[in-house]
């Protein structure tokens, strides 16, 4: 293992193991290294490398502080990569998504109360295929997959997906425009969704949840094939 890794990992366990928990202030650079035996110039890059990922801040002048730990700011290294996407590995993205998306709305579906499957219901019910714009209608996917991933209770996997979805949006304005019935096909495949996670079957939420990303994926695949 790299110099610089170790002292990594040593932090790391630090954080983990409970003696240092978020908002505490490190030692001092030179007595941190020296109680891990470690050389102040490979504690100087571990600690550079961990406030990029945002486990730690450095404060010009006070010190170096353990983060929040929320999962929001952890994910926001791994939102950063990727944002730097192309078309090309957009589709990688999809699929990424898909994975997660279907298992969190499996777990939805086993955690949903009765007002709040009435609520995506609701959600899905404001939109009038009549007149909505495609705007309105990504605007309304966003929050209804959302409220959807709120449900599992698991804010690491809610700001995992969050930081997918945002990278989607194009592509999902694209579609909109471009396909036709993509308006109420988009409705409906939501509304199936709804139903299945306010009747708690897991199993048909999963499966639907997966069709419905699957079905963006693969008309991507075609749209960019031409």
């Amino acid at each position: 293992m790299a110099v610089t890794d170790e002292a990594i990992e040593k932090i790391k366990k630090m954080i983990v193991s409970g003696e240092l928990g978020p908002g505490d202030r490190l030692p001092p650079e030179k007595e941190l290294a020296e109680r891990l035996g470690l050389s102040r110039n490979s504690m100087r890059e571990a600690v550079k490398a961990l406030e990029v990922i945002r486990v730690l801040d450095v404060r010009r002048g006070d010190g170096t502080y353990v983060t929040s730990l929320e999962p929001h700011l952890l994910l926001e290294a791994i939102s950063f990569v990727v944002d730097m996407h192309d078309d090309d590995s957009l589709l990688e993205l999809f699929a990424v998504r898909r994975m997660l998306e279907s298992q969190a709305t499996g777990l939805a579906a086993s955690n949903v109360m009765a007002e709040e499957a009435q609520a995506l219901l609701d959600e899905i019910g404001s939109v009038d295929q009549s007149t909505v714009s495609i705007d309105d209608l990504v605007a309304h996917d966003i929050r209804f997959h959302t409220e959807i991933v709120r449900l599992t209770g698991n804010g690491y996997l809610a700001s995992l997906i969050e930081g997918l979805g945002s990278q989607t949006i194009r592509a999902r304005v694209w579609r909109g425009l471009t396909e036709q019935g993509a308006v109420e096909r988009t409705l409906s495949e939501h509304r199936a969704i709804a139903e299945a996670i306010a009747d708690h079957d897991s199993a048909l939420a999963t499966s639907l949840a997966t069709a419905h990303v699957a079905g963006v994926e693969r008309w991507l695949r075609q749209a960019t094939a031409v």
